[in-house]
Order: C-alpha cells, then sequence, then structure tokens
C-alpha cells in the first residue's frame, strides 16, 4: 500500500567545492600543474596573465618586423616606432602591474618564486625501444618469410627483462589460432636459439639459470674460472643460489680460491638482459619537491614551491560581460537568459578554483611547517638517529586537521632538503622504548641495523640472534622476530645469503 509522510533528519554531505579540495590536497606538484592546465582549457572565464603577457610579446615582435620589413628608410622606421610606443592600445603595463590581478595564494610568505629556480628542462629524444631493437638485429638473420613472422611472435613474448616465461606448447596455439600459422614446438625452439643469439646476450631466456649459461657461452675467452662457473651453474645452480658454497667445494673437489674465481665470473653476468635496452628507452623520471627546507646558520625556513603554478586570475572580459548583460534592460530573450547564466556559471567555477588552490597552498604549508617544528633536530642535520616518532594524528592536533587531511597532503609529497630530497612518508614512524625508558622511532633502529650489516664481516655475516643482541646492548630492548621484521622492510636479506667468498 503506497502512503505519502513527511520525515525530518540530519545528514552531513560534502560540498562540491569540499570535494574540489580533496582532490587537489593529494596531487603532488606535477599533477597540480597539469590540472591547472586542464582548468585553463575548460573554463575561458579562467586565465593565466602570463600566456597573455606571451601573446602581447610575439604581437610585438612580429609588428616590429613588419615595419622593418616594409620602410627601407631609418628614419621612417623611428617615425612608425615612435608613433607605435604612444599608441596606447598596443600595450599597458599598468593591466598587468595591477595588485587586483595578483592571486592571494601568490602574495603569501611561503611562495617560493626565486629566478634561479625557473629553470627549463631541455627535452631530448627517445631512442628505439627493446623490441624494435631486436627486430632490427632479427632482420638481418638468413629468415623466411614465415620463419620471421614466428620469430616476431615470439620475441612479442618477451618481458622487459628479456626472458620468455609463456610456455612454447601455449605459443603453438596461439599462432594457430590468431595467426592462422601451423608450427611445433621443435621449430619454435630452433628460432628461439636464433633469438638468444641476439644482443645482448641472455635474451630469450626461460629462466636466470639459462640465462646466466647463455652469457657465458658467448664468451669469446675461455678460462678454468669461466669452465668451473659453467659447471657450477649447470649442476649445483640450487646450491649456488642459496650460497651453500661449501656443499660446492665438497663435490667439485675445489679450493675456495677457485670457487672465488668462478663466482667472480658469475657476479659479471647480468641477470636481467633486457633491462639495459629498456632503461635507455625509457625518459628521465625526475622528481620536483613539492616544499624546500633551507638551512641558514641553524635557522631553518620552509618555502612551498610554487613556480609551476601559474597565477591565476579572472577573465576581465567576462567580468566586463556579465556587467553589461545584467544592466538595466527592461526585457530579455531566452538566449540572452541562458548566455548570462553560462557566464556566471564560469565565473562561479573560475572563483572556486582559485579559491581552492589557495586553500590547498595554506593547508600544505602548515602541515609541512609542523612537520619541519616537530623534526627539528633531524631536519637540521640530516642524522636518522635524531628523528622523532611520529603519526599522522600528531601533526593532525597540530595544525588542527583531521588525519585523513593530513595523509592526503603526505601522500606522493616531496620535501628538498640540504642533504637530500625524501618523501613525507618516510618522517612518519612508530615509536619504540628504550630501557632508559625513553621513546624513539623505529627508524632509529633501522638505521642502526643497516649500520651494523654495512660494517660486519662478510665472510661471517652477522645474524638476527647477534643483531638482537648489539641492540641490546644500546639499550634497545627488542626480540629477535622484531629484528627480522626491520631487516626485512629495509630489504636486506638473511646472514646466509649475505655472505662473501
Amino acid at each position: 500500500m503506497l502512503n505519502q509522510k513527511l520525515q525530518q533528519k540530519l545528514s552531513q554531505k560534502l560540498s562540491p567545492q569540499q570535494i574540489q579540495l580533496m582532490k587537489l590536497l593529494q596531487l603532488p606538484a606535477m599533477a597540480l600543474e597539469q590540472r591547472i592546465k586542464e582548468e585553463l582549457e575548460e573554463n575561458p572565464a579562467l586565465e593565466d596573465p602570463n600566456d597573455e603577457l606571451n601573446e602581447q610579446d610575439e604581437t610585438i615582435n612580429q609588428e616590429n618586423s613588419e615595419i622593418e620589413m616594409e620602410s627601407d628608410d631609418g628614419d621612417d622606421i623611428e617615425k612608425e616606432i615612435e608613433e607605435t610606443e604612444k599608441d596606447p592600445e598596443e600595450i599597458s603595463f599598468e593591466d598587468y602591474l595591477d595588485e587586483d590581478d595578483t592571486p592571494a595564494y601568490k602574495l603569501s610568505t611561503y611562495d617560493n618564486n626565486n629566478e634561479e629556480d625557473n629553470r627549463k628542462e631541455i627535452p631530448f629524444s627517445v631512442g628505439q625501444t627493446f623490441h624494435e631493437n631486436l627486430f632490427t638485429q632479427l632482420g638481418l638473420r638468413k629468415l623466411n618469410e614465415r620463419q620471421y613472422q614466428i620469430a616476431q611472435y615470439i620475441i612479442g613474448n618477451l618481458d622487459d627483462s628479456g626472458y620468455l616465461h609463456r610456455e612454447l606448447s601455449a605459443m603453438v596455439d596461439d599462432l594457430a589460432f590468431n595467426q592462422n600459422i601451423t608450427t611445433s614446438v621443435k621449430e619454435l625452439e630452433s628460432l628461439l636459439m636464433i633469438i638468444q643469439e641476439l644482443e645482448p646476450y641472455g635474451i630469450g631466456a626461460r629462466n636466470l639459470q639459462e640465462c646466466l649459461l647463455i652469457q657465458l657461452n658467448r664468451k669469446e675467452s675461455s678460462s678454468e674460472s669461466i669452465e668451473l662457473a659453467k659447471t657450477i651453474l649447470s649442476l649445483f645452480f640450487i646450491e649456488f643460489t642459496k650460497k651453500h658454497y661449501d656443499k660446492i667445494e665438497k663435490r667439485l673437489n675445489i679450493t675456495s680460491d677457485e670457487l672465488r674465481g668462478a663466482i667472480n665470473e658469475i657476479l659479471k653476468l647480468n641477470p636481467k638482459p633486457g633491462s639495459s635496452l629498456v632503461d635507455s628507452a625509457k625518459p628521465n623520471q625526475y622528481i620536483i619537491p613539492d616544499f624546500i627546507i633551507y638551512n641558514t646558520d641553524g635557522i631553518l625556513e620552509l618555502t612551498l614551491n610554487s613556480k609551476n603554478t601559474p597565477e591565476l586570475r579572472i577573465n576581465k572580459a567576462y567580468l566586463d560581460m556579465i556587467e553589461t548583460m545584467s544592466g538595466p534592460k527592461k526585457s530579455k530573450s531566452n538566449h540572452e537568459k541562458d548566455l548570462i547564466v553560462f557566464v556566471k556559471q564560469k565565473l562561479d567555477s573560475a572563483k572556486w578554483f582559485i579559491d581552492m588552490i589557495k586553500q590547498r597552498q595554506d593547508t600544505l604549508y602548515r602541515t609541512m611547517k609542523a612537520i619541519m617544528d616537530y623534526q627539528k633536530d633531524y631536519f637540521q642535520e640530516g642524522d636518522d638517529t635524531k628523528m622523532r616518532p611520529m603519526i599522522l594524528k600528531d601533526i593532525a592536533e597540530k595544525v588542527n586537521l583531521d588525519i585523513s587531511t593530513i595523509s592526503r597532503v603526505v601522500n606522493s609529497k616531496y620535501v628538498q632538503t640540504h642533504f637530500g630530497t625524501f618523501l613525507l612518508k618516510s618522517f612518519f614512524s612508530e615509536s619504540l622504548q628504550t630501557d632508559s625508558g625513553e621513546e624513539v622511532s623505529t627508524r632509529e633502529v633501522k638505521k642502526i641495523l643497516t649500520d651494523c650489516i654495512e660494517s660486519e664481516n662478510k665472510n661471517k655475516p652477522l645474524t638476527d640472534e647477534h643483531l638482537t643482541d648489539i641492540l641490546k646492548e644500546k639499550g634497545y630492548n627488542i626480540a629477535r622476530r622484531t629484528v627480522a621484521k626491520y631487516r626485512e622492510q629495509l630489504d636486506i636479506p638473511v646472514a646466509r645469503l649475505r655472505r662473501e667468498l
């Protein structure tokens, strides 16, 4: 049965402006620059005065060049230039120096607009891709059209490291169904052998063992160490990967010096031969810091990197348009009413976007300022042992913001210091209590672990039990399993795998 009733309730909903602010907060510097460009393209009521200045400069240069080409007499040129300079319609610097046109976020103290930082990166060309390089080498082989198509298909299945992880039997079925080519596993193996002869050596291997053996077999010179390395990889590959060197010495009846020479030959090989070609074809990735901290005689100064944020402002043409259309008039057509609504929407959207950029800059600066003050001792010297334990809640309470907002701020943001550029998330760590009752950061413990492992005797590396004892001697009472957890977080293998001959 249908019925109607009145109901009153309270609910919390985010406004479109709040949603837009949350999205802008989590954008790093490069993504923000792209987002602003998109907004400039979508909203004609929003403009970048720098683009306008560039257009004016191009127009003036073009007009001056036309004047020089059209006039042969020097006196006439000077007269025309003087007339151009006297023409007020050519360029008015008052329009660009008007303080009302400068957005508020550009006038704040956290703006960083140094001329030295306004450097433009020089573009560079990208060479051949990994697969294109192999296709070029394949074209130099004596293959018929059918064999060339099959070999191309095999190369297309290689990953970026140069390995072939697909089964040949599965590739036989794919060639039959997708390219209508009937082949066999034996034919694929013969073509794969040809691909494995391409450079860099090791391409087309199906596992690490085969990759290393291919490279050893392609060596021009042969020695006892190389032959012994081939034997180790062929017969004792598992023992080699697990560094059971004692077993290898006993089974092959060799000395430690002979084993060391063979292992040195293996360590010269490239376990990922395709990566050298892939990395050379990829453009370099640059990190643009969102914050810059300067240390001047022990005084920390924070600036917000805003060099890639243009000085947005409202387009005056749209302001004049809305003022003209909204003037006194007895009746307006439907077209004019729709036009007024459209212009108002664009103006409101532009104002909202500029305000959101201002709020974003303010929130980022306040948050980073709180982090810098909290970790003042660390930022002055860059010593990890002076890192204080800090969680998102600590900063949220200082800046009076929600934890989720702080999480968005530190997401994918970088800070540049005099001792390096770091991800903001790396400054947050849990606390650990020492024997004296002092709370220290877990990052301090990890730094001690790293130093101990770097200075250890590689012939007898420190086990987790030994590392636990060292930490206890320094006053850090933690369990062995905690040491193992920190070691894994640092991507440090166990003692047996760190052993060297």
